[in-house]
């Protein structure tokens, strides 16, 4: 599944176009107000992008792992919310459907979520429940053709815009054997939405928490029509998702070492531009070998990713996704640090946009997996090889 090279490279044209005279001059709007405008949202769904990673049957414009991340990329050289307003329905809310949902579920739901007319939300986390997804609460109970979903899911992206939800709840037993994911529309009697939570940064973004409180989902709204593979298909969608947040941080870092060059070109100190200091050009040296090597990886573990069969889990695949989620993220995190030492006092002030991404890439270590998670995941497949060899 791909474009042809003319074809995408024509539509990335475009969206870094859209980026440039759209976007760009829109990110004041969006840090003031907490929203984005709706003629922005309007024409992002004339475009299409919420259909970038769902096939042209489905109504999608059908991109590799390759395409998606290099559009990714482009996409976040602006404000986190434009690319976080239709990032549930290109990767975690919609690829678990995609992966494993039965023939009726992909053509009843997918080219509603390819055109942007439903929301899907990827509802996974709750209040106890983070890392340690495999011993989640939220519990479903059969009744007949119905199961009967009680619990709350926590920092769910998109909640309160969403249509719909893949969201997992245990069926069966303890552990991830116990776990089902079902395709819940939003509007179910007893499913509410919590509060807007307020974070620390990534304004115009939209997560709450999702109630449910006897919440009578059909039995065949499972993903798959099969209770218990839950949990895998959520970890087959995240190995997905972590390539698309490091190309995020790709982007993002692009932004910030253009615009702390800007800055250094412009700002002068004895009488000569900062930029002409070697201190300052050693933390622009360090961040664009960082930033190199970061798409260096995501090129190839992206590639990876498309020799795999769809749906299927592969061992090399899975570490090679953690391992370029960990640098990646990691690695803008270091660059948003030397941006704002670039700019001095002024990377401190509101009123630089560096301030803003320098919170902004923040969560990018956290969401999808924490680095943490991603190095307990690394080691494990490194153990599991090495064992291989040498057991």
């Amino acid at each position: 599944m791909a474009l042809d090279n003319d074809t995408f490279n024509l539509l990335r044209a475009t969206v870094q176009r859209f980026v440039n005279e759209r976007l760009i001059p829109a990110e004041n709007y969006v840090e003031e107000n907490d929203n984005i405008p709706e003629e922005i949202v309007s024409e992002i769904k004339e475009m299409g992008l919420y259909g970038l990673s769902i096939p042209e049957e489905y109504g999608g414009i059908g991109l590799s792992m390759e395409q998606e991340a290099e559009l990714i990329y482009d996409i976040s050289h602006t404000s986190f919310a434009f690319r976080s307003l239709f990032g549930t329905n290109v990767g975690i809310g919609s690829q678990g459907i995609l992966m494993d949902g039965t023939a009726e579920q992909k053509q009843s739901w997918l080219p509603r979520f390819a055109s942007g007319e439903i929301t899907v939300s990827f509802a996974l986390t709750e209040p106890e429940v983070g890392s340690d997804a495999a011993s989640l609460k939220t519990r479903a109970v059969k009744d007949g053709d119905f199961y009967i979903l009680n619990g709350t899911k926590r920092f769910i992206t998109n909640a309160n815009r969403a249509g719909a939800f893949t969201l997992m709840a245990r069926t069966g037993e303890a552990g991830a054997k116990g776990i089902s994911s079902f395709i819940v529309p939003a509007g179910l009697d007893g499913l509410t939405i919590g509060k807007h939570d307020k974070k620390m940064g990534q304004r115009g973004t939209r997560t709450a928490d999702v109630i449910l409180e006897d919440v009578r989902v059909p039995a065949e709204n499972i993903i798959g029509g099969v209770p218990g593979k839950g949990f895998y298909t959520a970890m087959k969608v995240l190995d997905r998702g972590r390539l698309h947040i490091a190309a995020q941080a790709c982007g993002m870092a692009d932004r910030l070492i253009r615009d702390a060059m800007t800055y250094a070109l412009e700002r002068k100190q004895f009488g000569q531009p900062i930029a002409n200091f070697q201190l300052i050009q050693g933390m622009f040296a360090d961040s664009q070998a960082e930033l190199y090597a970061a798409k260096s990886m995501l090129q190839k573990s992206s590639a990876l990713y498309d020799t795999v069969p769809s749906g299927s889990r592969n061992d090399e695949l899975s570490m090679a996704a953690a391992c370029t989620k960990v640098f990646c993220t990691e690695m803008v995190g270091r660059v948003a640090d030397r941006a704002v030492q670039i700019h001095g006092g002024a990377g401190y002030i509101s009123e630089y946009k560096v301030e803003r991404f320098y919170r902004d890439v923040r969560l990018l270590r956290l969401y999808e997996g924490t680095t943490q998670i991603q190095q307990v995941i690394i080691a494990k497949h490194l153990m599991k090889r090495d064992n291989s060899i040498f057991g």
